[in-house]
């Protein structure tokens, strides 16, 4: 099944995991990844499209709202400090989705690349979701390379 068109308006309830096979798991207040294995328990992440994308930047991959269900927390961008940081913060998805307008802050532009997939700021544009080491919590980064890695796999729940 691709990751295309035909669904773009359903959620889809995804495990993520980056190329070095870290998954996300919930510590705490924030995301964090761990090395992929049979012990670990890893959060799913509900993915849904935005219902009004004309809204937004054209070309830039699909607009996307990215949750949590359990504890229910939605991935946010905020200026903290003077600079865009990835935050979870109480809510629900779907209550963003049901929103008569787009809210630029809990969106993400999504560009599926090969296998994988990216996770652009719609609020503050060249900034992506990144992971770097184990244990450590998922940011946002406008220095993609080596050190921070921005692509990662959506796993479909079965």
């Amino acid at each position: 099944m691709s990751e295309g068109h035909a669904s773009s308006h359903n959620p889809q309830s995804v495990n993520v995991s980056d190329l070095d096979q870290q998954v996300w798991v919930l510590r705490g207040e924030s995301l964090v990844t761990v090395p992929r294995s049979k012990h670990v328990k890893s959060v799913t992440v509900t993915v849904i499209p935005c219902k009004y994308p004309e809204a937004l930047e054209k070309n830039k991959g699909t607009p996307i709202y990215l949750g949590i269900e359990h504890p229910a927390k939605c991935l946010c961008c905020e200026m903290v400090g003077g600079q865009p940081t990835l935050k979870l913060k109480e809510g629900k998805v779907f209550d963003l989705y049901k929103r008569p307008e787009p809210v630029k802050p809990y969106l993400f532009f999504r560009t599926v690349v090969g296998r994988t997939s990216t996770f652009e700021s719609v609020a503050f544009p060249g900034w992506f979701i990144a992971a770097s080491k184990t244990e450590q919590p998922i940011f946002l980064t406008s220095a993609p390379g080596k050190q921070h890695n921005i692509h990662f796999s959506l796993d479909t729940k079965a």
